[in-house]
């Protein structure tokens, strides 16, 4: 009697445990996801991090015909029109039942059309230095591209005519004078002009960001309602840009400022680096020491790096040439320092309740 063959079948890996005879092998002891002492994250996977929070570079945005900016600027036309009737009107009037009140009123509504006119042509103004540095932004993008030299002395002019009555900015002109003459490729002329003029202005840029993340994240871990962070960390961000424009050269207005605010958070929203998990926290700062930091200074913590973040992003949108020559800020640069004092803070008041 023959046997019959028998056909292949899969056997799985976790039966082979349970068949007699067969031991199972032994396994190393892994370590709990939970660690009770401070250990600093890998180099590999912290450099992956920063950079992960860093945001990319902001790219120029270039606008066309808006039906929505045509909507306002015929609605501000209409409110124009009405405002200057009632005025009008109210003149009339005034003549109608005393002279003098009518030449009164004359007078404050020629000063009050003054005082317009000077505040729009301000404004106009602001844009079109805002204008001016993003067309210097493209003009020296495109100089390093094309290694065009002569774009790059046009480009190198404007700068230096930007930034003439900039005292910090003195030692770069003299260098970038002295050795202007000795340069001839494009992209080398803009890579001179830009380590040379924008260098110390970047340095204070990262300050200013430094210095107000502190800030936030001080306020944030101390202040005992929302309301007041929201408040305070708002108000610390629009500052931080205005003052970042302010260095580079944009110094914008009411309406410029708006519209540079709105660059640099569309840039954010944009790219997603608009918010920061507490997972991501405790991946930068290591799981003992996020253990440690209470749930306000963790807090704390974010907030002054979502500040950086926006410092950054406006770093780019303002400065009038992109990064290449000099190296552009980024999160490792304010990260250090923030988990250094709410390490410090939770380090200090654990100490006290003990």
């Amino acid at each position: 009697m023959t046997e019959t063959p028998r056909k292949p079948r899969a056997i799985d890996i976790g039966d082979i445990a349970l068949q007699p005879g067969v031991k199972e092998k032994s396994r190393k002891p892994r370590s709990s996801t939970r660690l009770s002492k401070l250990e600093p994250v890998p180099d590999d996977a912290a450099q992956g991090i920063e950079e992960s929070l860093t945001p990319p570079p902001a790219k120029p945005v270039k606008r066309g015909f808006s039906w929505a900016s045509l909507l306002l600027a015929a609605l501000g036309g209409l409110v124009s029109l009405g405002v200057g009737l009632a005025v009008d009107q109210l003149i009339r009037d005034l003549f109608e039942r005393t002279t003098w009140l009518g030449w009164l009123a004359a007078a404050l509504a020629a000063l009050a059309v003054v005082a317009a006119l000077a505040i729009t042509l301000r404004e106009l103004l602001a844009i079109l230095r805002m204008r001016a540095i993003a067309r210097l932004a493209e003009m020296a993008e495109s100089a390093r591209h094309d290694n065009d030299g002569k774009l790059a002395r046009q480009l190198m002019h404007e700068m230096l005519a930007l930034y003439a009555h900039r005292p910090e900015t003195a030692h770069g002109r003299a260098s970038l004078a002295a050795h202007r003459n000795e340069v001839i490729d494009g992209a080398d002329l803009v890579d001179l002009t830009e380590r040379d003029l924008l260098a110390p202005l970047d340095r204070q840029a990262r300050s200013m960001v430094m210095n107000s993340a502190k800030r936030v994240s001080i306020v944030t871990a101390v202040s005992p309602r929302a309301l007041i962070d929201v408040a305070y960390v708002l108000m610390e961000n629009m500052r931080l840009i205005r003052r970042l424009s302010h260095l580079y050269g944009g110094r914008p207005g009411t309406f410029g400022f708006f519209r540079l605010a709105r660059n640099v958070l569309a840039h954010l929203a944009t790219t997603g680096a608009i918010s920061i998990g507490d997972g991501l926290l405790q991946q930068m700062v290591g799981h003992g020491l996020a253990a440690r930091l209470s749930a306000r200074l963790g807090e704390g913590v974010v907030n002054g790096l979502l500040t950086a973040r926006i410092g950054i992003a406006a770093i780019d949108v303002c400065r009038p040439m992109p990064f290449a020559a000099q190296k552009r800020p980024g999160i490792a640069d304010f990260l250090g320092e923030l988990t250094r004092i709410g390490a410090g803070t939770a380090l200090a008041n654990s100490d006290e309740q003990k």
